[in-house]
C-alpha cells in the first residue's frame, strides 16, 4: 500500500483544510496509509549559520523521504499560502532536499468560492523552486470552496459530486506516483542541481 505525508499547511488550529486531510485520510484508507503532519511546531525560516536546521525540520524531512508522495492542503490568506507554509518550505530547501522529485498532491479549502485557487498557483511555483523541485501532478486542482458548510458533523463531505471529483484526482495521484517512480533518470541530476544551487552566486 502507498505510503503518504499529509502536509497541513496552517498553524491555525480552526482550519477547515486540517478537516479536508482528515477527510481523505480517512476516505482513502483502503488505498493509501497518509500520515498527516503540522507545522505549527516550525519557527519561522531565518537562514542560521551553518546551515542548521530545527529537530521538527529534519524530522519531517524523513518523514517525506520514506513516503511515497506528500499532499498539501493550503488555505490562502491575502491570495497567497499561509506564512507558516512559506516557512515551512524554505526550511525544506535550506541544505536538505527531501523534495526533490517527490510528487504532490495540491488540496485547498476556503471560507469563500474559489477554494484557494490562487494559493494553490502560488504554491505550485513555489515547489518547482531549484532547492525543492518537487513532481507536481500536473492539470489537478481540488478547490473546496464554502468550506465551512462542506463537511458534516462526522467531518464527510455533504457534497457528492465534491467527493467524485476527489475519487478522481486520488487514483490519478497514486497513477502519477507510479509513473514517477519509472521516470528515475532525471532524479539523481536534479538533486545534484539542488543541492549545488546558490542564489547568492548567480
Amino acid at each position: 500500500m502507498l505510503k503518504f505525508i499529509g502536509i497541513i499547511g496552517t498553524n491555525s488550529k480552526e482550519s477547515t483544510n486540517r478537516t479536508l486531510l482528515q477527510f481523505i485520510q480517512k476516505h482513502f484508507a483502503d488505498k493509501a496509509t497518509i500520515e498527516l503532519v503540522e507545522i505549527d511546531n516550525i519557527p519561522l525560516f531565518n537562514k542560521p549559520a551553518k546551515m542548521r536546521v530545527p529537530k521538527a525540520i529534519t524530522e519531517l524531512a524523513d518523514k517525506i523521504e520514506a513516503a511515497d508522495g506528500v499532499i498539501i492542503a493550503t488555505p490562502e490568506y491575502d491570495h497567497a499560502i499561509p506564512a507558516a507554509l512559506q516557512s515551512a518550505l524554505a526550511w525544506l530547501s535550506y541544505g536538505i532536499f527531501p523534495m526533490v522529485n517527490k510528487p504532490v498532491m495540491i488540496v485547498g479549502a476556503s471560507h469563500g468560492t474559489l477554494g484557494s485557487s490562487r494559493a494553490q498557483l502560488q504554491l505550485r511555483q513555489i515547489l518547482d523552486a531549484p532547492e525543492l523541485k518537487a513532481a507536481v501532478m500536473p492539470s489537478s486542482e481540488f478547490l473546496l470552496g464554502r468550506s465551512l458548510e462542506a463537511f458534516d458533523e462526522k467531518g464527510n463531505l455533504k457534497d457528492k459530486a465534491i467527493v467524485k471529483k476527489l475519487d478522481a484526482l486520488f487514483d490519478d495521484f497514486r497513477l502519477f506516483v507510479k509513473l514517477n517512480e519509472k521516470m528515475a533518470a532525471s532524479r539523481e541530476l536534479l538533486r545534484k542541481e539542488a543541492e549545488n544551487f546558490d542564489w547568492e552566486n548567480l
